[in-house]
């Protein structure tokens, strides 16, 4: 099976974008989709040699479910901030995050996370991979704030990428 999809998430995601391009729903364009998602990822295999094993049920799931529900939230945080203060009552901060995840694809993710979510942004990774810098909109405590992305997504994600 590990020949036929050597990327099962990459297969899925070409299979998705191929039928949002569509922009309808036919047979053809689901066998030749199918077609795409699956050969791509055979010829791309070779430049993904040390991709990290991934959990991708329930473990995703709960990642995805929570990345939604804090986005949902900061949306509303964000408002209110703008709303209801003024710009010099904001405390920004940069947040150097020390990293103990190892893999790039893990990296990425939480870096994407951070930055979907409104009020924070991933600046920068250091060379060695170690802290990612990341700026936030209003801080009160910065060690509390990395200790809380700490828990909330590195954490998790170090159960996805086993």
């Amino acid at each position: 099976m590990r020949r036929i999809l050597p990327h099962p998430g990459l297969t899925a995601m070409l299979l998705l974008i191929w039928l949002l391009m569509l922009n309808s729903f036919s047979m053809g364009g689901l066998v030749l989709g199918g077609i795409f998602a699956v050969l791509v990822p055979i010829y791309t295999a070779a430049f993904w040699p040390d991709r990290p094993g991934m959990r991708w049920r329930l473990p995703l799931l709960l990642f995805l479910l929570l990345v939604v529900r804090d986005i949902i939230v900061a949306n509303f945080h964000v408002a209110r901030l703008i709303l209801f203060r003024r710009n010099r009552d904001l405390r920004p901060s940069w947040l150097a995050i020390p990293l103990d995840l190892h893999s790039a694809e893990a990296i990425t993710l939480l870096a994407g996370t951070i930055s979907l979510t409104p009020g924070t942004v991933s600046a920068d990774i250091s060379t060695d991979g170690r802290h990612l810098l990341v700026h936030a909109l209003d801080v009160a405590d910065p060690a509390a704030e990395i200790a809380h992305i700490k828990a909330r997504y590195e954490r998790r994600l170090m159960e996805i990428f086993r």
